[in-house]
């Protein structure tokens, strides 16, 4: 354990991208907030929430944590907000049954029928979606719903400075509209009281201070006053952004890269209403395989759900706080080597001084509580593993894992039990059907029979002294520098993989042979020899 101020002078010193924006929020309170320091997330439930939403929640979490520990445990919180007052303006194509939805255009997504049957409405059941995993993940935050907000009053007293400022909001955001835009554009969006549609269409202010406001209804016509205040009306996006920041009082909040301009726009309108933006960084965009923007409405990247299906969460959290100024591809193809990557920082923490953990990944993936390490065999070799062994039994999948680590089980090692679990799954979805064992050339089978004759000789486990795996690692080195040369293992390691394996890549040969049996080993190699070209 280190102590509080230990951890604070390190943090300080520490130049991992959470503190450096902590340090931001030190600056905006150099003498501390009296009240806790508030961080804000938004969702927008027109789609179905992917990684991207749950990255922002993460992200977020990391700098607050980072921030408790260089100001030795200042008080803050972290709201969630859901956009679900928000206008339907197209149908998501990944919905079941979407053309019963087209009805309910223009209608708030807090009214919308749940195509999913399961939830009062569809922003409903993306909300509850997006809250089952961040409490999944055991996040700290409160969960603000637009639909709860804005009816409950909670916004009604900005509502008012916006009406009061009317005209500086629209000569901030006019200059930024095309001509036809301008024609329609307004800060506010008034609720049908009849259709209960959000109406894009301008207004007047008629009182800002009882919250009245005046329109012409575009279905028939006829001029209309109502009141603004109650959940009656709704801000305009940017304008709306602004409106949480200023009637919440939010601290930080950071938002991709496509969003720079709404930032921007958004913090003038902030202080036109007489508050300070908050602080927070723009990070690039996940992209999928096709090196697109990953869209909830197109519903083109990979659900939260789908993550949990082959990996671990902490492989995404993982994955999502490295380079978050870098563009990355967040595909099904990424997992594996986020797993085993995660392990492998999380196996150096403990080993390493305070300066090097607070770098760690794994120190701001649990928010500075870090499990202790214990992952035997990697994700990789375990995918491997189901591979040549051409089955889905987890019984008999658990005596290969013992017989390369005897003191392992399923209840005293119960991460790598579930470890198993992903690969079976990772495997049947998206290795089996690739895989292709080819026949070894002439050059190739030759060494391959070496490496065979030094398995039915030395099977590792004849010197006590050392670790099987690290002995039969040992044999494939020497058959392949003999064969190779130094300069050439790469292409030895390569021929083992595709002839044996079947796979371009793969894990040390010496931990698989150790893992999967010499015996069986041999077996693949006959196979392989009986195949040759």
């Amino acid at each position: 354990m280190t102590d509080t101020e230990t951890l604070r002078t390190a943090a300080l010193a520490s130049k991992a991208w959470p503190y450096e924006e902590a340090r931001k929020l030190m600056k905006r309170w150099p003498d501390g907030k009296p009240e806790a320091v508030l961080f804000q997330t938004g969702y927008g439930p027109s789609g179905l929430p992917h990684i991207g939403t749950f990255t922002e929640v993460a992200r977020t979490s990391m700098v607050r944590n980072a921030y408790e520990e260089m100001t030795g445990g200042a008080a803050t919180r972290l709201v969630a907000f859901s956009d679900d007052m928000d206008g339907m303006r197209k149908v998501p194509g990944n919905l079941p049954n979407p053309e019963s939805l087209l009805p309910y255009l223009d209608q708030p997504l807090s009214r919308v029928p749940d195509p999913f049957g399961t939830h009062d409405s569809f922003a409903a059941h993306n909300n509850a979606r997006l809250r089952s995993f961040l409490d999944h993940f055991g996040f700290d935050y409160e969960f603000i719903a637009a639909s709860v907000a804005y009816p409950s009053g909670r916004f009604d007293d900005t509502l008012r400075a916006i009406l009061r400022n009317y005209d500086a909001i629209m000569g901030i955001m006019l200059p930024t509209l095309g001509e036809e835009r301008r024609k329609t554009y307004s800060p506010i969006f008034p609720i049908h009281p009849e259709t209960g549609k959000v109406l894009q269409v301008p207004i007047e202010v008629i009182d800002a201070e009882a919250g009245i406001i005046a329109y012409t209804d575009p279905d028939t016509g006829a001029y209309r006053e109502q009141s603004a205040l109650g959940g009656q009306a709704k801000a305009q996006w940017k304008v709306d952004w602004a409106l949480r920041w200023v009637a919440l009082g939010v601290d930080y909040e950071m938002a991709g890269k496509d969003l720079i301009d709404s930032v921007t726009q958004s913090g003038k309108i902030a202080r036109a209403l007489g508050a300070k933006p908050p602080e927070g960084f723009n990070y690039e965009l996940f992209l999928d395989e096709q090196g697109a923007k990953i869209s909830k409405t197109k519903g083109n990247g990979l659900t939260i759900e789908e993550w949990l299906t082959y990996a671990p969460i902490e492989s995404l959290a993982f994955y999502i706080y490295r380079e978050p100024r870098k563009a990355r591809q967040l595909s099904f193809s990424v997992i594996p080597k986020a797993v085993d990557e995660y392990y492998q920082f999380l196996a150096a923490y403990p080993g390493q001084p305070i300066e090097q953990q607070l770098g760690n990944p794994v120190h701001h993936v649990h928010l500075g509580k870090v499990p202790a390490a214990d992952m035997p065999v990697s994700f990789a070799l375990l995918l491997n593993l189901v591979g040549v062994a051409a089955t889905d039994d987890k019984a008999l999948l658990w005596r290969y894992l013992q017989r390369y680590a005897p003191q392992v089980s399923a209840e005293t090692h119960p991460a790598l039990d579930r470890l198993l679990d992903y690969a079976i799954a990772y495997f049947r979805d998206f290795i089996s059907d690739t895989l292709h064992r080819r026949a070894p050339t002439p050059q190739e089978a030759s060494a391959l029979k070496e490496l065979d004759e030094l398995l039915a000789k030395d099977d590792g486990t004849g010197r006590p002294d050392d670790e099987p795996a690290a002995v039969l690692q040992n044999h494939v080195y020497e058959i392949g520098k003999t064969h190779y040369g130094k300069e050439g293992l790469r292409d030895w390691f390569k021929v083992l993989y595709e002839t044996l394996l079947g796979s371009p890549q793969g894990p040390r040969m010496g931990s698989f042979i150790a893992l999967y049996g010499v015996s069986e080993t041999r077996a693949l190699i006959s196979d392989a020899l009986a195949r040759e070209a």
